[in-house]
């Protein structure tokens, strides 16, 4: 019997100087199948070469493919409706099925402006397997739980869910060999670097903090992988294909203290020096000055350090609660080992008024940090920040376009002042950030690896600009 084939591709165009990662959920399912059933699998992401949609469509009819899963952001959605209807065209036996943080957030709506199938929310291995049993057993998916299907009848949700799995251990290491690893080391990654030999991973899954403006992908039970799978993940990536620096893009990679420092203490043991950069998932008021000596001594070049928010009511609305003194202090002791840390600040929160945007500028501008971005919060579907979007001020939330934008370009104001002030603000918070020379000097002294300079002047120029133009 011939193995089926399964076509899967995330979704998108690059169109800034933002990163390009590896597809790592789409890499994962592709490793699971692989291993449960008889399958052949090509993986595509849009992203690396910015293939337009013809393109994929036509990478997958060649494939001959039986089943077609698509991944995306809600913000990369917009080309559902052209990619699923000309593959029903190319490919009119094919299995269609969606997933991705867009359908998690969308749900069943994320059907009904196109022509796929099926949708898969949250987390993907037990699902896509159970599809694909389904599928191969002569198609009716109406036992497979949680799933959002298209029949005659309509749209339909299937009762139940596939809980997540509690050993991640449990999975194999995503499929590396499915990707041109080597073409993610000619663009930017998510630390605006470039030209490293690097792969992006996941540590663990899910986050037990109750955020409002985030999704619930992967649950809100902390599942990690252990400390000796991790770095046995690493030590692979070493041989097999040279890498020598590692991006953890987790939720939360240190809420287990215990586990960070038998990491740490492991990369130690591993040979090779390696970088360790944390462009997502370190919640910094929580770390210590022993786990921020662990991770430098592992290796940690680059720290991303999200405030959100420099006032104290706002971090209690949006659920973060974030200790501001000891965010601070962590900031500057990270700082002063001498890596690069990058701040994330979100405007435009719902009842947000001037003194809170006035805490937040100052609190990011007297912080250590080298850079930041500061963009305008833009509320999701089926998130708590949505919800109080949309209880407070239903009549802007008609005006949203997700389509494609990048999260600092979408204009939004949900706060209780005016859109002139709150983009005042946000141009203000550029401008005496980036206009700092002790800020520079540091920046140049502390980007990591002089040659990187180059890669990081267009985005220090655009954030400056923005402060001064708008």
């Amino acid at each position: 019997m011939r193995p089926l084939k399964i076509f899967l591709a995330s979704l998108g165009f690059r169109r800034s100087v933002l990163g390009v990662t590896p597809p790592l959920g789409i890499m994962y399912i592709a490793a699971y199948l692989r291993q449960k059933l008889n399958v052949e699998i090509r993986i595509v992401n849009q992203k690396i070469s910015n293939m337009p949609n013809d393109e994929l469509v036509k990478q997958a009819k060649e494939f001959g493919a039986d089943v077609v899963g698509l991944s995306m952001l809600t913000t990369n959605a917009y080309s559902l409706p052209y990619i699923t209807s000309n593959l029903k065209v190319a490919l009119p036996d094919a299995l269609i099925v969606i997933g991705g943080p867009h359908v998690s957030a969308l749900g069943a709506k994320s059907l009904e402006d196109n022509l796929a199938d099926v949708a898969v929310p949250y987390e993907g291995e037990l699902a896509f397997e159970a599809l694909i049993n389904a599928y191969l057993g002569g198609g009716d998916m109406a036992d497979v739980p949680g799933i959002f299907r298209r029949t005659e009848d309509g749209v339909v949700t299937n009762p139940g869910i596939i809980p997540f799995v509690e050993d991640v251990d449990s999975f194999p290491f995503p499929a590396y060999d499915l990707i041109d690893l080597k073409a993610y080391w000619k663009v930017n990654a998510m630390t605006l670097l470039t030209h490293m030999k690097y792969v992006s991973l996941f540590s663990s899954r899910g986050c037990p903090f109750k955020c409002v403006y985030c999704h619930r992908i992967f649950g809100d039970k902390f599942r990690m992988h252990s400390a000796q799978r991790v770095v046995e993940e690493m030590k692979f990536c070493v041989k097999k294909y040279g890498v020598d620096n590692f991006e953890f893009v987790d939720d939360i990679f240190n809420h287990d203290k215990k586990r960070l420092f038998e990491i740490c203490e492991l990369i130690g043991k591993l040979g090779p020096k390696v970088g360790l950069s944390f462009p997502n998932g370190l919640r910094v008021d929580e770390l210590s000055e022993s786990s921020i000596n662990a991770l430098t001594d592992a290796g940690m070049y680059y720290c991303s350090c999200p405030l959100e928010s420099g006032s104290p009511r706002i971090q209690k609305l949006i659920g973060k609660n974030l200790n501001i003194r000891k965010y601070l202090e962590n900031v500057e002791y990270i700082a002063s080992k001498r890596i690069f840390t990058y701040g994330f600040v979100m405007m435009g929160f719902p009842t947000e008024t001037e003194e809170d945007l006035k805490q937040t500028m100052e609190i990011s501008c007297m912080s250590r940090l080298h850079a930041a971005s500061f963009y305008t919060l833009t509320p999701f579907p089926n998130t708590k920040i949505y919800d109080i979007a949309l209880k407070n001020n239903p009549a802007k939330l008609r005006n949203i376009n997700y389509n494609d934008n990048e999260y600092s370009h979408i204009k939004f104001n949900l706060a209780d002042v005016p859109d002139e002030m709150l983009f005042y603000y946000q141009r203000k918070a550029n401008r005496d950030f980036y206009m700092n020379p002790y800020r520079i000097a540091r920046i140049l002294r502390d980007l990591p690896q002089t040659q990187r300079l180059p890669l990081f002047i267009p985005e220090y120029l655009k954030r400056l600009s923005k402060g001064i133009f708008g």
